[in-house]
C-alpha cells in the first residue's frame, strides 16, 4: 500500500472522563490528569424532535462528536455538513438496540416496532446525521471489529487520495447490556471524529501521512487512558490523538489486523 495522507481540520471526542476535544486534549497532553467518570451523552440537538427521542446511545455518541468537529471547523471550506463525505465506523453498532429486538423476539408477543427495526441496520447513525444536516453526500458506514478506528481511517485517507476535498471519519463505540456485554465486554461509551481535509488545501495544518507496519502497536503510559485503549476499539485512537494533543511531531503505531498495524506519520 502506498502513502496515504491528510490534514486534520477539527476534531471531536467523547469518552469515559473526556467531555469532549478540549478536555480530552488537556489530559492527553499531561497539563490535567484523568480523571475516570461515565462517559455522559447529550441529547442530539441537531435533531428535529421526533427524531430525537428516537436516537439511541450510539447515534447521540455519533452526533455529538460529528457536531463538535462540525463546530471547530466553522468559517472554513470544510465546515458545510450539506457538503460533506461522512465515514462511520464501529465494531458493533447499537447494542442496546440489539439486546431490545432479542429480548423482544425471545417473547410472546415478538413484535418489533418500526423505531428497533430501523435503528438495528449498522448506518442507522449515518441515517440521522443526513437527517441533522440535509447532508446528500457519499456515506460509508464499516464495521472491523476490534481494528475499525483503522479501517475508518483507512477509508477517509483513501477518499481523500481518490479526490475528496474533506471527509469526516466518526469512529465510536458503545457498551452493551448484559447478557451481550459477557460476550463483547466494552466497559462504557467512547467516540472521536476527525475533519480531514486534502493535505494541498490547509498547509498550517497538522498532516498525516500513513501506511501499513509490523511494528508493535504503541501504548499509553497512563493506566486508565491505556484500559480504555485496549478494551474499546474506537479508543485505539488515543495513541495519535494524544500525540496530535501535544503537537509532537513523528510516528505512532496503531492496533489494526493481526498480521499489519498502521504507522501514522504525524506531522504538527
Amino acid at each position: 500500500m502506498s502513502t496515504l495522507s491528510a490534514c486534520i481540520q477539527s476534531y471531536g471526542l467523547l469518552g469515559p472522563g473526556l467531555a469532549d476535544w478540549s478536555a480530552a486534549r488537556a489530559v492527553l497532553s499531561g497539563e490535567l490528569p484523568h480523571a475516570a467518570a461515565r462517559t455522559v451523552l447529550p441529547p442530539p440537538a441537531v435533531l428535529p424532535p421526533a427524531e430525537r427521542r428516537r436516537a439511541g446511545r450510539v447515534i447521540k455518541l455519533a452526533l455529538a462528536i460529528g457536531a463538535e468537529a462540525i463546530a471547530a471547523a466553522a468559517g472554513t471550506a470544510a465546515a458545510d455538513a450539506r457538503l460533506l463525505p461522512t465515514v462511520f465506523s464501529s465494531s458493533g453498532g447499537d447494542g442496546d438496540n440489539c439486546h431490545e429486538i432479542c429480548a423482544t423476539l425471545a417473547s410472546r408477543e415478538r413484535l418489533i416496532s418500526p423505531t428497533r427495526f430501523h435503528n438495528s441496520v449498522h448506518n442507522a447513525a449515518a441515517g440521522y446525521w443526513s437527517i441533522a444536516y440535509g447532508c446528500t453526500e457519499g456515506s460509508t458506514s464499516l464495521c472491523a471489529g476490534d481494528a475499525s478506528f483503522g479501517a475508518g481511517l483507512l477509508e477517509a485517507l483513501s477518499q481523500l487520495a481518490c479526490g475528496a476535498r474533506a471527509v469526516l471519519l466518526l469512529a465510536y463505540d458503545a457498551d452493551y447490556p448484559q447478557p451481550l456485554y459477557a460476550k463483547r465486554p466494552i466497559p462504557d461509551a467512547f467516540g472521536v471524529a476527525l475533519l480531514l481535509v486534502a493535505p494541498d488545501t490547509a498547509a498550517q495544518l497538522p498532516r498525516l501521512e500513513l501506511a501499513l507496519s509490523n511494528a508493535p502497536a504503541a501504548s499509553m503510559v497512563h493506566p486508565g487512558l491505556e484500559s480504555l485503549r485496549a478494551s474499546i476499539p474506537a479508543a485505539r485512537s488515543l495513541p495519535l490523538l494524544e500525540r496530535l494533543a501535544r503537537r509532537r511531531a513523528g510516528t505512532v503505531v496503531l492496533d489494526y489486523l493481526d498480521t499489519a498495524r498502521l504507522a501514522v506519520e504525524v506531522h504538527s
